[in-house]
């Protein structure tokens, strides 16, 4: 399905940021990015989705394949009019429109529009607070509501692969598990693959199926949801136990890129 085969970004012609990154995500299958702040997670995503351009960004080795096709490269109204829709990190939304019209305005893509209406209904399923939502103006939304809004609007779009960088970012745990599990049933009811960029190990492990985390630009580790849970050092980087299953601080954990093992 999708087949991000060795790239590498470059940003203002001089800032090498991804450093031949492999991937895949099949069909069906919910895969997670994962890694700590400037790992090159987003910048990703943003070279799959055809947004590097805005930040002046390239990718300037290797490809990314989707359904046989080269899509690197390409304007971003094409990659998601072939099926891939990216949901940007900070809930980006147009604060003076209702909650409806966010929506409505990402099924203009989806068949030039026809079947708004009943892809409302479709998103309300989904996201009852949206329903409750409709006619407030989005820029009155919480957190938790307007992730609700722009992953719903992102569904307006029909995707085949859904992109969501950092969706739990700024909000409550509780939250965090609502639509975690909201996406859980996303991807299962309509099939829709998604890849998904979190630094919170443990909400992205509770949904996906395939994991990988990121370092400085490159792939240091992937594995199955199982392989990644049981992972040592994942346990201990990534979800704060170690071996005994005790949390640690982050004063035991801060100086952890001096001995990770796939690092040595």
């Amino acid at each position: 399905m999708l087949q991000v085969q060795n790239i590498e970004v470059v940003y203002s012609n001089v800032i090498l940021v991804l450093r031949g990154i492999s991937f895949e995500v099949k069909p069906g299958q919910i895969v997670a990015l994962m890694g700590p702040n400037g790992a090159g997670k987003s910048t990703t995503l943003k070279a799959i989705s055809g947004l590097l351009r805005g930040d002046n960004g390239e990718v300037t080795r290797g490809q990314i394949v989707w359904e046989d096709h080269a899509i690197h490269n390409r304007d971003a109204d094409e990659v998601v009019r072939k099926g891939i829709v990216q949901v940007i990190e900070g809930r980006p939304l147009f604060r003076h429109l209702s909650v409806e019209e966010n929506l409505s305005l990402g099924g203009i893509v989806y068949e030039n529009g026809r079947h708004i209406r009943d892809d409302l209904e479709r998103v309300y399923t989904y996201f009852p607070r949206l329903r409750d939502l409709r006619k407030r103006t989005s820029g009155y939304l919480s957190g938790g509501e307007g992730q609700m809004l722009v992953i719903g609007r992102a569904l307006m779009a029909h995707p085949r692969l859904l992109m969501l960088d950092e969706p739990s970012l700024g909000l409550a745990p509780l939250l965090v598990a609502e639509i975690f599990e909201i996406v859980k049933e996303i991807n299962r009811k309509e099939a829709v693959s998604i890849l998904l960029v979190e630094q919170n190990a443990r909400a992205a492990l509770s949904i996906v199926h395939y994991g990988y985390v990121m370092e400085n630009g490159r792939i240091v580790l992937d594995g199955s949801v199982d392989q990644l849970a049981a992972n040592e050092d994942i346990k201990e980087f990534y979800l704060g136990l170690t071996q005994l299953g005790e949390r640690k601080s982050y004063r035991d954990v801060k100086h952890y890129k001096r001995r990770k093992r796939w690092l040595g």
